[in-house]
């Protein structure tokens, strides 16, 4: 016959099992949530490895050089030489001018090596120009400094007075498409000695020894500034400006609608060879 001790004794271990239960329920509980958020931690942190390496594989895939601009050497150097060599590669060149010098029209395009407005206009509407136009005979380019994007008035002078030497070898329209396709990022001074020497020796034919002795002559330097004068005189401000006429005739300043597509330059140039 049971007796109320034994009774109490009995209530007391139901408790405790049933407060073990509720005790190992809540453990269970707990370790769940814990899965849970070791798997969202799992996935987050894979997404954070994808983007990670989406992040990398941009700077690979543009050089990793946003800064330097210059591209690395081998393969990435040899597209940019193969690519700016088919744009302007077999057009006379003479000095600052690209294109047959009989050429009945005549675009003065003012620009600043630095400028990524102009580097715009490099690979938008240009290369159509080149091809369409400058190739065939019937237009000619004369490239023509405005110091807008850089800084340093010293750093413009020289970077555009080593455009203007590889031209003493007919070679600056090379120089200043190599410039424009690999400029750095703005605003972080990349255009060294350094930088203007890797753009050299990936000009085609360039005499390095020759183009370092015509960085020298203070023609070029006086010519940067009768193109400001001539800037300043057409009312330019920015970069690039252009001035359009029939060569060996008065040029008039061109408005152009874009600098990626093409149309507006043809249609003046088209109603000057109608002329």
């Amino acid at each position: 016959m049971s007796t109320v001790e034994d009774d109490e004794q009995d209530l007391t271990r139901k408790q405790r099992r049933e407060q073990a239960r509720a005790q190992r329920r809540a453990l269970e509980e707990a370790e769940a949530a814990s899965a849970v958020r070791r798997t969202r931690l799992t996935q987050l942190g894979i997404v954070v490895v994808v983007v990670v390496a989406i992040i990398v594989g941009i700077l690979v895939a543009t050089g990793g050089s946003s800064k330097t601009g210059i591209a690395k050497p081998g393969k990435e150097a040899q597209k940019v030489v193969a690519e700016v060599t088919g744009l302007v590669g077999g057009i006379p060149q003479n000095g600052n001018t690209i294109g047959n010098p009989s050429a009945p029209v005549t675009l003065q395009y003012f620009g600043d090596l630095e400028c990524p407005i102009c580097k715009q206009f490099t690979l938008g509407a240009l290369p159509t120009l080149i091809g369409s136009y400058v190739r065939s005979g019937k237009l000619k380019i004369e490239y023509r400094s405005l110091q807008t994007a850089t800084k340093e008035p010293e750093t413009f002078k020289t970077q555009q007075v080593a455009a203007l030497a590889a031209g003493k070898q007919q070679k600056m329209w090379y120089f200043i498409e190599l410039f424009y396709h690999q400029q750095g990022e703005e605003n972080t001074e990349y255009v060294t000695e350094s930088y203007l020497q890797k753009l050299a020796q990936q000009v085609p034919g360039l005499n390095l020894t020759a183009w370092t002795a015509a960085r020298n002559d203070p023609e070029l330097a006086n010519s940067i500034t009768t193109d400001g004068q001539a800037a300043n005189s057409a009312g330019f401000t920015g970069t690039p400006s252009f001035l359009i006429g029939k060569t060996g005739g008065a040029m008039r300043k061109f408005e152009y609608a874009s600098l990626t597509d093409p149309s507006s330059f043809d249609s003046a140039i088209e109603k000057l060879l109608k002329a």
